[in-house]
């Protein structure tokens, strides 16, 4: 029975795209140098590297004799650059040509060309290298036959540099909707092009991973990563949890006395505990779109933290007045003697904690930041600690210095 090769690549190609790196890596380790080569060419480039990089060295090695020669040489190119960087996303640039090519010459170029690639534009290049134009081919076509390219292409187009992190080139080509653009280096030479979708899909796959990085979920999990694999990644994340945990605790063990004195506190431990905990993953929240998004400038740290910190006073202040009322009518309906003083606590414990919750939300990925880590990274296991010990502490701190 013969398989259709097209079929298989497809299917394979719908198995990879919802795995993880490491789990595509596992996958295509059993295919042919040949099927390996296939399916990275449908991948997202961005993907594709990854995916490579997970693979065994032989196996890396048999995909990259298996390709052309050329996209080999791309593939291994494309490492040389940072990361999440324009430079990962290129392909070869096909469609180039001399400023003194005439317009009969390029067209059928280009006829020859489209039969192996898939052509948007046409580039022209000096003999150094360095891109003078762009060529459209609605241009191309109604010009004259003998006309020369320097006298049809777009002069000075517009580039991107192939060290420049996703976020900024988004910020770039928000407003101008082409389909590809061209890659240049400092020097103005054409290194490749980056498809628009291939630059907007890479920079989604980002942003969706940020909601599981938060918790310590690994970026490349997904629903059919395996068991043992996935318990490997959280597991570690889970003991520093729980590590937290016992700092919260310790606090709680430090105030047992005023526990013990006043019963009634122990009922308001979880309210300020989880709006607290709200109010710092809000502020974690705007803090990590705007880094995403690029709209955290150089010199806007300050800003965003003196926002947030007034956010949670306000937040906390109108909250605390209702979970004032709340703990004085319960404790009244407790028969405490001590009821309108136990709402001023609460008062006073929820302003304290919104306000150090949005200046932690906001301060612990900028911190994250400028050690040179992810600011996703388990951010919100960090954000809870601070959230509780404070919460907490301030909440049981204040009853023991104000109620007798």
């Amino acid at each position: 029975m013969n398989v259709d090769p097209e079929h298989d690549t497809e299917s394979l190609v719908e198995a990879i795209s919802h795995r993880g790196a490491s789990d595509a890596a596992d996958l295509l380790e059993k295919e042919s140098g040949d099927e390996v080569v296939r399916v990275l060419q449908e991948l997202n480039p961005l993907v594709a590297q990854r995916v490579l990089g997970e693979m065994e060295e032989g196996s890396r090695a048999a995909a990259l004799a298996s390709a052309s020669p050329d996209q080999a040489k791309r593939w291994m190119s494309n490492r040389e650059h940072p990361e999440d960087s324009v430079g990962w996303l290129m392909e070869t640039s096909p469609a180039v040509f001399r400023p003194d090519a005439t317009v009969r010459e390029t067209i059928e170029a280009i006829r020859h060309l489209a039969k192996i690639a898939f052509i948007t534009y046409g580039y022209v290049t000096s003999d150094e290298g360095k891109l003078l134009g762009l060529i459209v081919m609605r241009d191309l076509i109604l010009a004259a036959p003998e006309a020369l390219l320097s006298e049809v292409m777009l002069g000075d187009p517009f580039s991107l540099d192939p060290e420049l992190e996703l976020t900024d080139a988004m910020k770039l080509v928000v407003n101008r909707h082409y389909p590809v653009y061209p890659v240049c280096d400092r020097e103005g030479k054409l290194l490749g092009e980056v498809r628009g979708q291939n630059l907007f899909e890479a920079r989604a796959i980002e942003i969706s991973a940020q909601a599981g990085q938060m918790v310590g979920v690994e970026e490349g999990e997904r629903l059919s990563t395996p068991i043992l694999r996935s318990l490997r990644s959280r597991h570690s994340w889970l003991q520093l949890n729980l590590l937290t945990c016992f700092v919260a605790a310790a606090v709680v063990g430090a105030f047992q006395d005023t526990l013990d004195r006043i019963v009634v506190l122990a009922a308001f431990i979880p309210v300020l505990s989880g709006q607290s905990g709200n109010t710092g993953s809000q502020a974690l929240a705007v803090a990590l779109r705007g880094m995403t998004l690029g709209d955290l400038a150089v010199g806007g740290e300050r800003r965003l933290v003196i926002k947030e910190g007034i956010l949670g006073l306000m937040n906390g202040i109108l909250t605390g007045l209702s979970a004032g009322l709340g703990m004085g009518f319960y404790a009244q309906m407790n028969g405490s003697p001590d009821a309108l003083t136990l709402g001023a606590v609460v008062w006073l414990a929820m302003v304290a904690s919104c306000v150090v919750s949005g200046l932690s939300g906001a301060f612990i990925p900028l911190v994250l930041r400028k050690c040179g880590a992810d600011p996703a990274t388990a951010s919100g296991i960090f954000l809870t600690t601070a959230t509780d010990v404070i919460s907490i502490g301030a909440f049981l701190g204040l009853a023991t210095l104000l109620v007798p």
